[in-house]
């Protein structure tokens, strides 16, 4: 049953096309990941699914009765009510029959009332019951606390929140409204990787349907399934998560391809013949054959070539080779210093430098974020610190560079270290300069045409080159700032998330790049498909306990550690007797050995299973080819006999991509 639907739908700004034909439609329960390059009109196709904007041509048609509930990127006014208050407004009517039931319960205690107040109490009361009015209280507080906003800050003025908290505050009144349709632009923008779990987790329960705008490819694979494409002003959609939308997406527009260079080939085939016949003997032959290509360009009969994706393109090259240690931590405290303030005590040591705390440890004054374990950073590993906002992922950064003293212990980067730090907040950016004279500034040797050329390659040409950086939008200013990144050639990145403000495209090529990056890279990230990709080690920092620890492999294989090492402790409170050392290593190695034979289990099987889907694909490519060819000779058996095993191919290559799907997640 289809909730919404829109026909033919197009949007201009003035005489500039936004997006033209559009044709989608939502049934209910669907959960649709709207995806696509910056700026080709995502958010206002949401907004006018919401009914906040018209389209210029088209319908949108609505289920009747249908609620809907809008989630924008901007923060919504503050007003004038508390966090409390303004989540809690869709329950003024229980808050009423509350209201109505003390007062009942007041009546009852006068015997000349008591009567006629019991037979109203009984049937509000069970109305109240069953519309949930003894747990809103309970649900509210759950929410709240799930979107990362602790109890202290639940009656809160909303004027005393920043934009980020007043979005994830509307975010948690919608989640509690429960409406039909959920549309949703970029909700994990100001949430950090637990609240962003926990609302994964609330979204895979959701009994409506939802269209969420995301750049989270994770949180696409775990909520999404289906996908709209919105690019080059057309929309195709997919079913399937983030991932098998991807696959779909490269065989489609392989498919395409290789349809296109056919028709070419025949379109070539055939003009020449006519061009060498149309005068002669065979001119009635040559005038049918022209005939039948202008009517296949009249009936839309010709395959359009894709388009070429745009996307930035990175080459990070370091300079120099650094020491196969980058860097070592002993003791390490991370926070900042209540007095005397916080510039480190730097000291020259052989084959490096260490910043050496001031202090034997911190004082009771200093404000400690976390203790690390001892940890040693090697030439060549990808680390993937995560952990929750405030928890001091930024500050560990900051004292890697030297801009803030340790508490304690010392931190020590090793030899022919070359730091390239890529700020969170792009704070190296000068707001009143240009583009182009922030990349002059950073390589004065660079002429300006190269300058110009440089820039194109982060998709900044003609006049967008003399934009100062104040006017830019977050992603421009991110490839301004990853511009800068490549001029650097750091041997040791510190990346404070990278992926923020980047379409997917980008990200894909930032991921591509560190891949193939020969340096060290130390990547603060809420991205967990990005760690997923490149990550070779996860530093961990758990807020509660006040530590970072380090596990090896990327974050499906941090993942599988936590649920070793969470087993492990509930099965240490199920049995009171403690486990010797040695146990307990035997027990950790047995569990990781079980985690590494599943992991290569469902390895080898994807594997297989794509090998089976390479060998489909191919046999689709033959049989296309045969059918182009009995189809030009004219042999309608043989035509429909090779149509109806194609089809049989096909069929078994979309079940094969389903069972692929299940084990390469």
């Amino acid at each position: 049953m289809s909730v919404i639907t829109g026909s033919n739908l197009s949007r201009r700004f003035g005489p500039l096309d936004v997006f033209q034909g559009v044709n989608i439609r939502v049934e209910k329960g669907d959960r649709i990941g709207l995806v696509g390059p910056n700026g080709e009109g995502k958010t206002t196709l949401l907004r006018i699914l919401a009914g906040l904007d018209a389209p210029t041509d088209g319908v949108v048609t609505r289920m009747r009765g249908m609620t809907i509930g809008y989630l924008p990127q901007d923060p919504p006014p503050a007003g004038d009510r508390t966090l409390w208050d303004d989540v809690s407004a869709q329950f003024a009517g229980l808050m009423r029959r509350a209201d109505e039931l003390r007062r009942l319960e007041e009546q009852m205690a006068d015997p000349l009332a008591y009567e006629q107040a019991l037979a109203e109490y009984g049937p509000l009361q069970a109305a109240f019951e069953a519309a949930g009015g003894y747990d809103w209280e309970l649900r509210v507080r759950q929410v709240l606390t799930g979107l990362g906003f602790p109890p202290a800050e639940h009656h809160l003025p909303l004027a005393y929140l920043s934009g980020g908290q007043r979005t994830r505050g509307l975010l948690a009144r919608l989640l509690l409204q429960e409406p039909d349709l959920l549309l949703m632009d970029e909700p994990t923008n100001h949430l950090d990787l637990q609240a962003t779990e926990w609302l994964e987790s609330v979204l895979l329960q959701w009994r409506g349907s939802m269209v969420v705008v995301s750049h989270d490819r994770y949180f696409l694979d775990r909520v999404a399934n289906r996908i709209w494409e919105l690019a080059n002003q057309r929309l195709d959609a997919y079913r399937g998560n983030y991932s098998h939308f991807s696959l779909q997406r490269t065989m489609r527009r392989e498919r395409q391809l290789e349809e296109w260079k056919r028709q070419q080939q025949y379109i070539a085939k055939e003009q020449e013949y006519i061009r060498r016949n149309i005068a002669g003997q065979n001119t009635r032959q040559a005038q049918g054959r022209r005939t039948r290509l202008e009517r296949m360009a009249a009936e839309d009969g010709l395959v359009e070539r894709p388009e070429e994706r745009q996307a930035i393109r990175l080459n990070l090259d370091a300079r120099l080779r650094s020491g196969n240690l980058v860097m070592r931590t002993r003791d390490l405290v991370v926070g900042y210093r209540s007095s005397n303030g916080n510039q480190p005590r730097r000291e020259d040591v052989s084959g490096g430098y260490e910043y050496v705390a001031r202090h034997s440890g911190p004082t009771p004054d200093d404000n400690v974020l976390f203790r690390s374990e001892d940890i040693e950073l090697l030439r060549g590993q990808r680390v993937a610190l995560i952990g929750p906002n405030g928890a001091g992922k930024s500050t560990f950064l900051k004292t890697v560079l030297g801009q803030l003293q340790p508490l304690g212990g010392r931190l020590r980067i090793g030899a022919s270290v070359h730091i390239g730090y890529l700020a969170q907040a792009h704070d190296m950016l000068v707001p009143e300069k240009t583009i182009l004279d922030t990349i002059l500034d950073a390589s004065p040797r660079m002429e300006i045409g190269q300058a110009r050329s440089f820039l194109g390659r982060f998709l900044f040409s003609g006049d967008d080159a003399y934009k100062t950086i104040e006017v830019l939008s977050g992603g421009q200013r991110s490839r301004v700032a990853l511009a800068l990144l490549t001029l650097q050639g750091a041997n040791f990145l510190l990346l404070d998330e990278p992926t923020n403000h980047l379409d997917i495209d980008s990200q894909e090529v930032l991921e591509d790049m560190l891949k193939a990056f020969g340096g060290t890279v130390l990547l603060v990230t809420h991205d967990r498909y990005l760690v997923d990709a490149v990550a070779t080690q996860v530093w961990a920092l758990d807020a509660q306990r006040g530590e970072m620890r380090a596990y090896e492999g990327n974050y499906s294989a941090y993942l599988a550690a936590k649920a070793a090492e969470e087993e492990t402790a509930s099965e240490s409170q199920v049995d009171d007797s403690a486990l010797s050392d040695a146990r307990l290593h035997r027990e950790r190695s047995r569990e990781e050995r079980r985690q590494r034979k599943v992991v290569e289990q469902r390895q080898a099987e994807a594997d297989r299973l794509e090998e089976l889907i390479h060998s489909m694909e191919r046999r689709l490519e033959t049989l296309g080819e045969q059918i182009a060819a009995a189809s030009q000779a004219q042999e309608l058996e043989r035509v429909r006999a090779l149509g109806v095993e194609y089809q049989a191919v096909a069929d078994r290559l979309h079940q094969l991509m389903e069972e692929w799907t299940e084990f390469a997640l």
